[in-house]
């Protein structure tokens, strides 16, 4: 197992709010992608398998300044994407928001994780229109179990291999924020709030729970992963 990062630099053209970064750069992504040879993966329904984590550094005032560059990281299982998107998002000028200026593809091989750490709020849904959070559910065991069947599923999906866990990818799962944390994004003029949490997640260490936690590395954990959400670090021994 492997999966691809591209490192992007980015000249601002605009202010832009941090709470407004993550629909920036999905939206610029979508746009990129549902114009070339991966229109089909936009438009289709199901994985993406992709996620992003947004600008960097963040600003004390949380507002990325016009006029300064910025780096956002984009991670795929799916080579030929990032391969397609190194060239796309560079070459599109007439994004108003941001220009990239470079990108650097960099090749993850699949190693030991003893932990997650996840950077944007893990998006869970528990029914329609609902997330999971505290104050909704509570109920650990059916996080766990939510986030271990995303994964599966995803790599289920992409690799057309089906996996046969022995028990939960995850050994210790520890929640981080005090309150819901959010992603914002419009559509048809309306705002739209994915709710969701941060964690810190120790997996197990069978052959099983180790793929599945690589997985949460490569297309993020939990939902709406082409909008920012359960975009990871890992800590772990490198082979």
């Amino acid at each position: 197992m492997q999966f691809f990062e591209l490192i992007c630099k980015a000249y601002l053209k605009r202010d832009i709010e941090f709470k407004s970064s993550f629909e920036v750069i999905s939206k610029f992504i979508s746009f990129v992608i549902s114009n070339g040879d991966f229109k089909d993966l936009h438009f289709g329904k199901g994985f993406k398998h992709y996620v992003f984590k947004s600008f960097y550094p963040l600003e004390k005032d949380k507002i990325y300044k016009k006029g300064e560059t910025y780096e956002f990281t984009i991670r795929s299982l799916s080579e030929d994407l990032i391969d397609y998107l190194s060239n796309a998002l560079r070459e599109n000028i007439n994004n108003p928001n941001f220009q990239v200026l470079t990108t650097t593809k960099r090749v993850v091989k699949q190693h030991f994780i003893t932990e997650l750490y996840t950077l944007s709020p893990t998006i869970v849904s528990i029914s329609q229109g609902k997330f999971w959070t505290m104050e909704q559910s509570g109920d650990i065991l059916l996080l766990q179990r939510l986030l271990h069947d995303n994964l599966e599923k995803k790599y289920n999906d992409f690799y057309k291999l089906k996996l046969n866990p022995m028990q939960n990818f995850i050994q210790l799962l520890e929640i981080k924020n005090r309150k819901p944390q959010n992603i914002l994004i419009s559509k048809n003029g309306k705002s739209i709030r994915f709710f969701g949490n941060k964690f810190r997640i120790i997996p197990h260490e069978d052959e099983v729970s180790q793929k599945l936690a690589f997985m949460a590395l490569g297309a993020g954990l939990g939902e709406k992963n082409s909008f920012g959400g359960g975009f990871c670090l890992g800590k772990g021994v490198m082979v």
